[in-house]
């Protein structure tokens, strides 16, 4: 709980059912009641109803309604709930009151979570339409990269609230980023549109109390039948989105709740993750336990060449998610970036927090198969465009699709490291990737390659060399050069955005 109540507070009785309705802050115009579900509106000293809310699903998310916590040096209490859809899956966002009446935003944000203050643009708000994803702009003197722009639709909601879009009706909803990380978004859903800019946000680092640690320990062991065979699922991640079944190797779609509709999606044969679903392993001083797998292939534009890597989604409950990644040129560690890094002008380069990351690759992925669970809702043959940078270890990877771009940043791992890390020096062999851009041992798709064109060049000679006997002429052949690595650092197919 926060350390104080807010210093002004109302409370009068709910228009429909008579009971109590309080408002924290003087800048909440909303509240829903906790026991009709009346919204109700606040006009001075008068409430009005004027509709009634859906219920609330159950995000399983460890924040709840009267948590408290500290943002900058200033104590807050989360007394609203919003849950949006987009077109990429739910998101829910929190209205956090400080002592002082003034309100701020905690929403979900890529596995974790980024804290937003009100905000101006300075100058009139564009058009949603005029914000295509993946331009430049400039706000307050600062550069930002559009890389979301969504249709989105209020849920359900609960609480007391600045804002309250209409229920179920379609809003543009746009995000910006910066290369300094931090996020600004624009809410379409009210007039003016509502603009807040803010950053990321740990819960440690917010000193959150009041969480339901109590509640998700007992959704845990949340089980159903899969909707496609069955069989008995279990859920041991609270706020997953999407899980596998893993008699029949379904994604099953969990974003409305296990009292919504289970959408299913069958599988081809299953791709056999190194690392076991479920396995424990301690990573810069963090236990993370394996929860999710997918297996990703991607090819540069006009060639046919496939390459594969595999992406281990690892999880802690104060530190949110990371991504292990498993690919040609060795292993990785990532992480989803609050902020978007500025690209160069021919886009050869990347700057982020002040580092500056050389392109290397530039390729077109899909996501083949998928096991485990995940906090976004997400599909097999899922495609983006990628890009991979580097500085040194460090790595950027950027994944563009109509709708948004998503960054991720981390560095290079020894696979002996990882071997440690998950206790599997017993297979040590078999996580091997430190041997240069073609992969682990063996022949690598690289060295195929330069062994292909070093032969296609020499028939080119020798048949130059045949023709200009023939001809009494002078002839010349020249070869082209072939990537020799794949993978990706580690781009992955999140909810962007808040989701």
């Amino acid at each position: 709980m926060a350390e104080t109540g807010p210093q002004r507070a109302y409370r009068a009785a709910c228009p429909g059912c008579g009971a109590p309705v309080e408002f924290r802050s003087a800048q909440s115009a909303y509240a829903v009641c906790s026991f009709c579900r009346s919204t109700v509106v606040r006009s001075g000293d008068t409430l009005s109803r004027i509709g009634k809310m859906a219920e609330v699903f159950d995000d399983h998310s460890p924040l709840q309604l009267m948590a408290g916590g500290r943002w900058e040096g200033r104590a807050f209490t989360l007394v609203g709930r919003l849950q949006y859809r987009g077109e990429t899956g739910p998101w829910t966002e929190w209205n956090a009151v400080f002592d002082d009446g003034t309100s701020g935003i905690l929403g979900e944000d890529n596995g974790s979570y980024v804290f937003c203050m009100p905000d101006g643009m300075g100058r009139d708000v564009p058009p949603a339409p005029s914000l295509r994803v993946g331009a430049n702009t400039a706000v307050q003197g600062r550069p930002y990269n559009v890389t979301s722009n969504e249709q989105v639709t209020l849920l359900s909601a609960q609480g007391e609230l600045p804002k309250l879009p209409p229920l179920g009706q379609p809003f543009a909803m746009v995000e910006l980023r910066s290369p300094s990380g931090e996020v600004l978004s624009i809410d379409y859903g009210t007039s003016p549109p509502l603009v807040t800019r803010g950053r990321e946000a740990r819960l440690d680092e917010l000193q959150m109390s009041g969480l339901r640690e109590d509640a998700a320990k007992e959704e845990r062991a949340r089980q159903f039948a899969c909707p496609n065979c069955g069989a008995p699922v279990e859920v041991a991640l609270d706020t997953s989105k999407s899980i596998t079944c893993r008699s029949c190797h379904s994604i099953i779609d969990l974003s409305s709740g296990l009292g919504g509709e289970l959408r299913h999606a069958e599988q081809a044969a299953p791709v056999e993750p190194a690392i076991a679903l479920g396995s424990l392993g301690q990573l810069q001083g963090v236990q993370w336990q394996v929860v999710g797998f997918q297996h990703r292939v991607g090819h540069e534009p006009g060639d046919d060449e496939e390459f594969g890597w595999g992406e281990y989604l690892l999880y802690n409950r104060k530190r949110g998610f990371i991504f292990l990644v498993d690919s040609e040129e060795g292993w990785s560690v990532v992480k989803p970036t609050t902020g978007a890094p500025a690209l160069s002008g021919g886009e050869q380069s990347a700057t982020y927090l002040g580092n500056k990351y050389a392109l290397k690759y530039s390729y077109e992925a899909s996501t083949t198969y998928v096991a485990g669970e995940f906090y976004w809702p997400v599909e097999r043959g899922q495609k983006t465009f990628n890009r991979d940078f580097a500085k040194g270890d460090t790595l950027l990877s950027m994944e563009r699709t109509p709708k948004e771009v998503t960054w991720s940043s981390g560095s290079r791992i020894a696979s002996d490291a990882v071997a440690k890390a998950f206790k599997l020096e017993d297979k040590a062999g078999l996580l091997k990737r430190d041997s240069g851009p073609t992969g682990g041992s063996g022949i690598g798709c690289g060295t195929i390659i330069v062994m292909f064109v070093i032969i296609l060049i020499l028939l080119l000679v020798i048949k130059a060399c045949v023709d200009d006997e023939s001809s009494g002429g002078s002839g010349f052949a020249s070869g082209g050069s072939a990537r020799s690595g794949g993978g990706s650092f580690g781009g992955y197919s999140s909810g962007g955005g808040h989701k």
